[in-house]
């Protein structure tokens, strides 16, 4: 006895109606309306070698999109994602480069022009150098001597 098994899981599909998944029976149920329909109000006009041309034409893109899938993608999100990007997304991509190199040397880059110096000393905080010079002088901060008379 052997059963076949997918060699992808993901490609797995239950049969339910004539060897049919749920998705491609109903899609090929509503292409024989389609030809049905296109049938009968189209018989009084035309011959009956045109009008069965016209039903097949007018039914083959509702079969199609029950069996068709490319890219991973059934019918439907395979043309939304051409509509998307043949008339909802722009057709020109605007590339504006950055860079960061020139960003970070542009200051130093105009006082050079300038002719100041390029380098600027950085403005020390007040409370490093006020800690710096009580290290130097000995003495110690107000916290230090609440912490000693305890």
């Amino acid at each position: 006895m052997e059963v076949k098994i997918n060699k992808e899981i993901r490609n797995y599909t239950e049969s339910m109606f004539f060897g049919l998944s749920m998705r491609q029976f109903l899609f090929s149920v509503l292409a024989c309306g389609v030809a049905v329909g296109l049938f009968f109000l189209l018989r009084g006009r035309f011959g009956t070698e045109t009008v069965s041309w016209m039903c097949i034409l007018g039914a083959s893109p509702f079969a199609v999109m029950g069996f068709v899938r490319y890219n991973g993608m059934t019918a439907e999100q395979f043309v939304w994602a051409w509509i998307k990007s043949q008339f909802l997304m722009p057709k020109k991509i605007l590339f504006v480069p950055e860079n960061l190199y020139y960003e970070a040397v542009k200051q130093a880059l105009d006082a050079h022009e300038k002719g100041l110096p390029a380098v600027q000393e950085k403005k020390r905080k007040k409370g490093k150098r006020r800690k710096k010079e009580q290290r130097q002088t000995g003495e110690s901060s107000p916290r230090n001597q609440e912490s000693a008379r305890r």
